[in-house]
């Protein structure tokens, strides 16, 4: 038999599965209708001591999974800035799987590699980032915080002389972190990781951005290696750090600027953000991912580092079973710590491809716009408050006292029509909407507006 034969039955019924989630987006509810203890159940079985027919597998996985599906993909999720998927971007995860390519070396993937140097160069453009910036592709933005943070963890201790490759943390001077009050979880994440301990928190303003005056003050008290973790869209307001003046204090004291653009920093193309972006290209390194604004599938962070020596002398390795060109350009491997991975590359190339920049502005203009008309809209409902200035794609709503958020909150997630996500900002319990899907249309922002007055009125 052929090998393409024992394929194409399960891909025939993988496709056509695929396809009938798909269509099933604009009208399925949102919420999944199984818990993960209930699809625990259903799953669960003795390995079989005998294999099954391929397809009947695929058959089987779509139809006990489907109950606990979360339409991640609807253009009424507004949950946890996660975004959809860009037609082009799917289907070129789809070969990425069936080409299987083990993306991490020049010269044993060699189509991967010139797609990964290409698709680097363009976000650099695109962002309006330093030209020959290493870019590499992560599982996601904890790990592209983490690529950041690792360039500046090395970069700080060999400006004071000490070697981390020979010699370690032990012993070394204090690295000491600085981050606005409202960070994200991530970069604590990343820093323990890289054995950094919790970092320090400078007071930020009533929408997350951190104060310029109080960054330079706390930079004064420092005496040693420093690191300055800057943000480009807040969790909550969506809002920019004031990049050129924290970068110009923090490069003044010799600090590495890292910026933590998980969805944000996508922002940075278009010219409705350059005043509140400007100066971020002055920083020497960025985080962001692709499956968030861009609309990529998932598993495609995005780490970028002005100098890609910088990263390259961190994540390095020779050996003799790996074939190197020295002088050449890094391979993919050398950008980030995975030695094996797949082509993350490839959806972000069709993706790209698909938009050309006047398509990438648009995508992020419009997820911006649509945040806009769903703020104006929620706020003409009775006893709805928008707490933040609806800067970017995030928008956070009050009904009142903290209770009554949370009641009403549970009653747009069960209704289902709409999925959005409750948080907790400035001592207050909120109700977050993440815009982040590049389908979401009008009709959905209409639908959405909906569902939550109906919830307030079940609270009448």
């Amino acid at each position: 038999m052929a090998i393409i034969d024992g394929y194409r039955r399960p891909l025939d019924r993988a496709h056509g599965l695929a396809l009938s989630w798909l269509d099933s987006l604009p009208t399925r509810q949102v919420a999944p209708a199984r818990t993960a203890d209930e699809l625990a159940a259903d799953f669960d079985a003795p390995l079989p001591d005998e294999g099954s027919d391929a397809a009947a597998v695929v058959d089987r996985l779509a139809a006990l999974a489907e109950p606990g599906l979360m339409a991640i993909p609807s253009g009424r999720f507004f949950g946890w800035v996660m975004g959809g998927t860009l037609p082009a971007a799917l289907a070129a995860d789809w070969l990425v799987s069936a080409w299987d390519q083990n993306a991490a070396m020049r010269f044993a993937t060699p189509a991967a590699a010139a797609i990964e140097q290409v698709t680097g160069r363009w976000i650099v453009d695109l962002l309006g980032l330093p030209e020959g910036s290493g870019v590499g592709f992560t599982t996601g933005g904890t790990m592209a915080n983490f690529v950041g943070l690792a360039a500046g963890r090395k970069a700080v201790l060999d400006a004071v002389g000490w070697d981390l490759d020979a010699l370690g943390l032990s012993g070394s001077p204090r690295i000491t972190v600085l981050v606005g009050e409202e960070y994200h979880g991530s970069i604590d994440l990343a820093l323990r990781y890289l054995g950094l301990g919790a970092p320090v928190t400078v007071a930020a303003d009533d929408q997350g951005r951190i104060r310029p005056d109080a960054l330079l003050h706390a930079l004064d008290a420092i005496d040693g290696p420093t690191i300055v973790c800057l943000q480009a869209g807040n969790l909550h307001s969506g809002a920019f750090d004031p990049m050129e003046q924290c970068v110009a204090a923090a490069h003044a004291k010799g600090a590495w600027v890292h910026v933590d653009g998980a969805f944000g920093l996508w922002a940075a193309a278009s010219p409705l953000y350059a005043e509140q972006l400007r100066g971020i290209e002055s920083a020497d390194s960025w985080a962001t991912d692709a499956h968030k604004t861009l609309n990529v599938p998932y598993d495609c962070g995005i780490a970028v580092v002005a100098r890609v020596e910088a990263v390259r002398s961190v994540f390095s390795l020779h050996t003799s079973y790996i074939i190197h060109d020295e002088a050449g350009p890094a391979d993919p491997f050398e950008k980030v710590p995975e030695m094996s991975r797949r082509a993350r590359e490839v959806p972000v190339w069709a993706a790209l491809s698909s938009l050309g920049r006047s398509g990438a502005v648009a995508l992020v203009e419009g997820l911006a716009a649509n945040a806009r008309a769903l703020a104006d809209g929620l706020a003409r409902l009775p006893g709805v408050e928008v707490l933040n200035d609806v800067v970017f794609t995030q928008v956070c709503l009050s009904f009142g006292s903290d209770e009554r958020t949370k009641r009403v909150s549970q009653r747009v997630m069960e209704d289902g029509t709409v999925w959005m996500s409750g948080s907790r900002w400035r001592g207050r319990d909120i109700l977050r909407i993440s815009v982040s899907n590049w389908s979401t249309g009008p009709d959905d922002v209409a639908a959405s507006i909906d569902a939550v007055a109906r919830a307030i009125d079940a609270e009448s």
